[in-house]
């Protein structure tokens, strides 16, 4: 059976990437990441997806001692989100974003997939329903997967696959629950707190998409 490597954050993205690469017939290797962020409750939920789809996973700390976003450093203040239509308009990266964080996540994936010879990476990002970060952008994929061909050994023989890059919310809810995802057990909410704040970024577009979906969110009592 061919092989991938998942990176499970614990997010409706992530979780529904993952129910598409076992939906290819891929088996499937998830990696979690612990990089100290202030909403370490989707790890548990990362867990929790990875043993439902009795899939193997690990779970890597990273120190980032530098910070630099507020998902980071509890001194600075998550931001509401903002009104709708301003993000087509933002030049400013919101300060949730978390330098170069799919840089280091892609790169540990490809030092997985090649060890364990892998043909596949499989990340949930999205450049439609986002807050603009520069590494959900589709040619930043295309950038790594230049450097991974040139920088690693079997790196030509592993893709990198971004199956929901140009969904929207609504159409990976969609597509999730088609394929059975437990939307209960995933979590977006940047805050660390029992229950979503309903007010960040995450949350916005998380409920923008049930919304247009015309489907209630599980998380939502």
């Amino acid at each position: 059976m061919k092989r991938a490597v998942v990176l499970l954050s614990g997010g409706l993205d992530s979780a529904t990437a993952l129910y598409i690469a076992k939906s290819k017939g891929y088996r499937c290797f998830c990696l979690i990441f612990d990089y100290g962020q202030r909403h370490r409750r989707e790890i548990q939920s990362a867990k929790h997806i990875a043993q439902k789809t009795a899939c193997p996973w690990q779970l890597l700390k990273i120190n980032l001692s530098w910070r630099g976003s507020s998902l980071l450093d509890k001194n600075i203040e998550i931001p509401k989100s903002a009104r709708p239509g301003l993000y087509k308009a933002r030049s400013k990266v919101p300060n949730t974003y978390v330098p170069a964080r799919n840089i280091i996540f892609l790169s540990f994936a490809l030092s997985c997939a090649e060890a364990i010879k892998a043909e596949a990476i499989f990340i949930g990002a999205n450049a439609v329903d986002f807050s603009g970060y520069p590494d959900c952008r589709p040619q930043f994929y295309r950038a790594f997967a230049q450097a991974k061909d040139s920088g690693t050994n079997a790196g030509r023989k592993i893709r990198i696959l971004t199956p929901l890059i140009k969904k929207s919310k609504a159409e990976i809810i969609k597509t999730g629950l088609r394929l059975g995802v437990p939307f209960e057990l995933t979590w977006s909410c940047y805050r660390g707190a029992r229950r979503p704040c309903g007010k960040c970024d995450s949350c916005y577009f998380r409920a923008k998409g049930f919304s247009e979906a015309g489907e209630r969110d599980p998380l939502i009592k």
